[in-house]
């Protein structure tokens, strides 16, 4: 034979280092409510790969400690009663382009969406999702890729496929002085415009928004952020 197979290792030699586990998802928590903290505390805790280093009542106390402690995710509410709200929270965590911030809300309106994720927002995430899509979604922005709920995902591909109306600058004076409530001849006055010309642009801008009221007009408006 001009070859020899390969000897078999011994019993001596020694077995194979295992890999290094995997280092855990670090986790800052933001929310003004203690108890919602606390179930989150403790549903996060049965994962192994996963860790809470921190948590925030307030806005503010989320800034400074994501800057402190530097987590791979901060999960965002969005309503977090004085102060700054979640949006401005998730602005200036996100703007250090190190730290990921997974929005966890129980708001799903076009106007709370658009605003967290020109924010700077990795994932937008309900409350009522199942606790196997909080860890997905967290293992996820974790590495910078996004994930939404199904419903958001929905509102997302519907304003994309239907996209904000076009208004004129003189539409939107109207609608900014519509939505303080002022009726047609206050708006004419602050506009120095006449009562007819007011008419004929909200009947420009009834069509455009697809509302037949005043208060329709301001209540799209403010869903689509049209105004000021």
């Amino acid at each position: 034979m001009t070859g020899e197979a390969n000897p078999k290792p011994s019993a001596a030699d020694p077995a194979p280092a295992p890999a290094p586990a995997p280092a855990a998802v670090r986790i800052l928590l933001c929310d003004d409510h203690a108890v919602v903290r606390a179930g989150l505390l403790a549903l996060l805790g049965s994962e192994p790969d996963i860790e809470v280093v921190g948590e925030a009542g307030s806005g503010e106390e989320a800034v400074v400690l994501a800057a402190r402690l530097k987590p791979d995710v901060v999960l965002m509410d969005l309503q977090l009663g004085e102060g700054i709200d979640g949006v401005e929270a998730t602005r200036r965590i996100a703007a250090d382009g190190t730290v990921h911030v997974l929005v966890l809300t129980t708001y799903d309106t076009d106007a709370d969406i658009t605003r967290a994720i020109e924010a700077g927002a990795t994932g937008y995430l309900l409350k009522a999702e199942r606790p196997e899509e909080l860890f997905a979604a967290i293992r996820s922005a974790a590495q910078g890729r996004t994930t939404l709920s199904a419903p958001v995902a929905s509102r997302v591909m519907a304003r994309m496929r239907s996209p904000r109306p076009s208004l004129t600058d003189r539409e939107r004076d109207i609608l900014a002085q519509l939505s303080q409530g002022l009726g047609n001849r206050d708006i004419a006055r602050a506009l120095f415009i006449s009562e007819a010309t007011v008419k004929t642009h909200l009947g420009r801008i009834y069509d455009k928004l697809g509302v037949d009221t005043r208060a329709g007009a301001v209540s799209v408006a403010k869903e689509q952020r049209l105004l000021p």
